[in-house]
């Protein structure tokens, strides 16, 4: 089922969010007008899923309301492999590295999320370079820390097999 994205109209609500949110640290205050404008929301029921994995990439999202789980299924079994909740920031990296999903995206509750769309974030490209530059090296330092917080688990899963 298609969703509908509604443009963000609560945006002082949205506006303190933002500026917790890693990918847009170092925004100044009119940078953070400029994204906003470009904002949009979709709201998901308990149960409904965002994306699937392999599913081409879609957005940057940001939970406004809810939570969100990131699944993996192998043979019929779920695994999950974080949990998103209020103000945490996902689909980024599928987005910057146009990369289909690696996961499952499910609303674990019901789920508003605001959203950044790729076209979007091309036009902040064409319009504001500096805005820009900051957004993908925040969504990159983001994706380092996850990708060594990822590493870490795996080790110690090994070295957890390897004493058993």
């Amino acid at each position: 089922m298609d969703k509908i994205y509604y443009p963000l109209v609560n945006i002082e609500e949205v506006r303190p969010l933002l500026s917790k949110i890693s990918i847009f640290g170092g925004l100044k205050g009119t940078q953070i007008d400029e994204i906003l404008k470009l904002l949009k929301t979709v709201k998901y029921e308990q149960g409904e899923y965002i994306y699937k994995r392999g599913e081409a990439l879609s957005y940057i999202y940001i939970i406004m309301e809810g939570e969100v789980k990131m699944m993996i299924e192998d043979k019929g079994v779920f695994i999950e492999l974080i949990s998103f909740k209020k103000g945490d920031c996902f689909g980024e990296t599928s987005v910057i590295g146009i990369q289909s999903h690696s996961s499952n995206a499910l609303a674990v509750k019901p789920t508003e999320l605001i959203v950044l769309e790729p076209s979007k974030l091309l036009n902040i490209h064409e319009t504001d370079k500096e805005i820009f530059g900051l957004l993908i090296l925040n969504i990159a330092r983001e994706t380092a820390r996850r990708l060594h917080q990822s590493n870490e688990a795996l080790v110690q899963n090994m070295l957890k097999k390897n004493r058993a």
